[in-house]
């Protein structure tokens, strides 16, 4: 699975420029706030459909444009496909893929990421949304039908949290809260189900990348958590349902005078130990940050597990970040693979992978 080109048109800071990539390591280098990131950012879209930066795509166009456009043809699944994603204000984003309409949430049966920044190197001590938007951004690649599930759960989500708020002033609304509250319940079930299944899997992965990483025979271990009343988040779809259920009718006041959701898979954490300790607590920088890039290179192998082929990660600025050892530890698992990586000066990393350099500057980009 790889890009071979891509084209950006009015994208950030790119007024029309194309760049063609290798199969395996690819250095973006050049100075910063000249378009390293922008550049990702349009591959990552492939991806997702979205932005990993802004939720709104009218930020992706550039100044004095009326639309931004990504065009790129890929390799996957033994074939060459092409993908279009047109972004204009006001109006929703067109995708096509091979010339044929498509969502967002259909381009994961194309192209698959994985993208590793500076913020992920905080995910170990950072709050429980961190962790949740890890497994969100894996699983909806992976089960596209998780994707649909999570986006009515945040609009149910949403319409509850304005329920919950204004239902002093507004008594009537009150006359649905319960119908939000069963529909929230069921969406949580299905989202707990596959969270858990993935959390399984990113320990069994990422459990002897962590051992083999550390060098000090450091054990990590990942346990999920969810609503205090689903006995088994690995039961079925119809026991979570009923579990959570039960734990909505417990909280039902205390929602109501709280004015806030209190039951429901916006509530799951991913909880990480090293040596049997909680990491969030205990664990040192280093630890923090081997921690966090095992979690990454594991979803790197679920990926390439579940579909037969590595996806493309992409690593921004996040070498500098490391030590001498850790970047040598990551630079020896990315082989199999495309790899992106940005960074303010080669540094000597394209010598190190034997990968092709391209040099951004001011929204251009040059090959050496």
């Amino acid at each position: 699975m790889r890009v071979e080109k891509i084209a950006l048109n009015g994208f950030r800071n790119y007024e029309w420029e194309t760049a063609e990539f290798a199969p395996d390591t690819n250095v973006i280098t050049g100075p910063n706030a000249q378009g390293k990131t922008n550049l990702l950012e349009a591959v990552y879209m492939l991806s997702a459909g979205r932005s990993f930066r802004t939720r709104f795509d009218k930020e992706l166009i550039g100044f004095g444009y009326s639309a931004a456009e990504i065009l790129a043809e890929v390799y996957s699944h033994d074939r060459p496909q092409s993908i279009r994603l047109l972004m204009q204000p006001g109006q929703a984003k067109k995708i096509q893929v091979n010339g044929v309409k498509k969502t967002a949430g259909e381009l994961s049966a194309v192209v698959n990421t994985v993208l590793f920044c500076p913020d992920d190197l905080n995910l170990i001590k950072e709050g429980a949304a961190v962790r949740r938007r890890l497994m969100d951004n894996a699983i909806s690649q992976i089960r596209p039908r998780y994707a649909e599930v999570l986006a009515e759960f945040n609009r149910l989500y949403e319409h509850k949290s304005r329920i919950l708020k204004d239902w002093r002033e507004k008594p009537s609304l009150l006359d649905t809260l319960d119908e939000f509250s069963d529909a929230m319940a069921r969406a949580s079930a299905h989202l707990i189900r596959y969270r858990a299944s993935f959390a399984e899997r990113l320990q069994e992965a990422a459990a002897p990348i962590h051992r083999e990483f550390s060098g000090e025979g450091e054990a990590l271990s990942l346990r999920y958590c969810t609503v205090s009343t689903v006995k088994d988040p690995g039961a079925s779809v119809r026991d979570i349902y009923y579990d959570i259920c039960d734990h909505q009718e417990r909280h039902r006041q205390a929602e109501l005078e709280a004015g806030q959701c209190l039951t429901g898979a916006h509530k799951d954490d991913l909880e990480i130990s090293i040596n049997g300790r909680p990491a969030r607590s205990f664990a040192s920088q280093g630890q923090t940050r081997t921690a966090a890039l095992s979690l990454k290179l594991a979803e790197r192998e679920i990926f390439l597990a579940e579909t037969g082929e590595y996806p493309i990660l992409l690593l921004d600025d996040v070498l500098s970040e490391l030590d001498t050892r850790r970047q040598e530890f990551v630079l020896n698992r990315i082989g199999g693979g495309q790899t992106l990586i940005t960074c303010c000066e080669d540094e000597g990393i394209s010598q190190r992978t034997g990968g092709k350099v391209l040099f951004v500057e001011k929204g251009r980009i040059k090959t050496n």
